[in-house]
């Protein structure tokens, strides 16, 4: 029985290479990678340092507008095409993503039953994140499985009217990624990221990592971040900042521009997975709008100011391993401060997004949602037990 796994972008890749492990090692189900096209290259690139490669790509016309609606336009006839050809047994979809929206929609009106990764994450407010909080609603009304990273996906799934029967609390598979990442070891790719790791080592500075991708992140908010970067950096002798920017060319010229010239600071390219852990491994600080790193960051303790004004991740809010911060220059630099003063501390009870067995524990639920397994689908306080 084959288990379609649609990615469209790296963050869905890295998330559901574990769940790819997993399945392969599981009872009778083989999964199929199926790259939607919608990042070209960054599947890829996102699935080779597990081992893993794409078994099939959509055929989708090239994009000319760059529209959501344009993108669902080509994604949904070849999906159609695709999944009526193979037949999957079911078609996994992770999080928020067109791809993930399109995937479940095409599933769907055919009959095959649509998992859906990282479920239940909400902030209620359909204008923040904008498109992403009402693509997870929008999955969440179809999805015959619903695969929770934390209690309070859960509970938010339940509010919804979500048959309990149908949720599984499995924690994020991204700690798994993260922890397969770490085991390998491998030494750092990127020269500027090399670079650093050098220096660091031999002066005893302190890395801070910056990113910023969100398109509300674009502009006005950018610069108000970029103010707080050069000051921090002024304020702090000893800190060397790293900036993996975004390579819409506009972003990189406004990063540029502000960080260019400033001592201490690193722009590089995006940094691949396999880099970006080992960063977040060694920094001090991380900056950042970005929902994955908040998830991977309290592996290994690491603070995080979340340049947002609501985050639908509010575990890490609430476990003290990050603070919303949003882009208020004031409030970036004085939480940054007292963080580099050592006056806050990242919680150090653990990552609340889980252990590194989520992929185990999402293939035991779409096992027992297949058939593959004896035993129905167990009820919430088994599967917390």
């Amino acid at each position: 029985m084959e288990v379609m796994l649609l990615a469209g972008t790296r963050p869905e890749a890295v998330k559901l290479a574990p769940l790819a492990l997993a399945l392969g090692r599981g009872r009778g189900l083989h999964p199929l990678l199926v790259h939607s096209g919608q990042h070209q290259g960054m599947v890829e690139q996102a699935l080779a340092p597990f081992g893993l490669g794409v078994d099939a790509w959509l055929d989708v016309p090239p994009r000319v507008a760059g529209t959501q609606a344009e993108l669902v336009s080509g994604l949904l006839p070849a999906l159609d095409a695709l999944l009526r050809r193979l037949s999957p047994a079911a078609v996994v979809v992770q999080g928020d993503t067109t791809t993930g929206l399109a995937g479940a929609l095409a599933a769907f009106w055919l009959g095959i039953p649509v998992v859906h990764l990282e479920a239940g994450l909400r902030t209620h407010d359909l204008a923040a994140p904008f498109p992403e909080e009402g693509t997870r609603q929008l999955i969440s009304r179809i999805a015959a499985l619903h695969l929770a990273p934390t209690a309070g996906a859960v509970a938010a799934l339940r509010a919804e009217g979500i048959d309990p029967a149908r949720i599984a609390l499995t924690g994020n598979t991204v700690v798994d990624a993260v922890l397969a990442i770490v085991a390998r070891d491998r030494p750092a790719g990127n020269p500027g990221l090399a670079l650093l790791e050098m220096e660091i080592a031999e002066t005893g500075g302190r890395l801070v990592l910056v990113t910023s991708h969100r398109r509300e992140s674009w502009g006005e908010p950018l610069a108000r971040t970029l103010d707080a970067v050069r000051r921090i950096v002024d304020g702090h002798p000893d800190v060397q900042v790293l900036f993996p920017v975004h390579p819409n060319p506009d972003v990189r010229a406004q990063v540029v521009e502000a960080l260019g010239r400033c001592p201490r600071v690193t722009v590089t390219e995006p940094l691949e997975y396999p880099d970006l852990v080992r960063a977040l491994q060694l920094a001090a600080l991380v900056l950042t709008d970005s929902g994955g790193i908040q998830e991977e960051a309290p592996t290994f303790g690491t603070p995080v100011l979340v340049l947002r004004e609501v985050t639908e991740r509010a575990e890490a809010i609430e476990a003290g391993c990050a603070w919303l911060v949003g882009t208020d220059p004031a409030a970036i630099i004085s939480t940054a401060g007292r963080v580099l003063r050592g006056e806050l501390r990242a919680s150090s009870a653990g990552n609340p997004y889980g252990d590194g067995k989520a992929a185990e524990l999402a293939t035991a639920a779409i096992e027992r949602l297949l058939g593959v397994a004896e035993e129905r689908l167990p009820d919430l306080e088994q599967i917390r037990g």
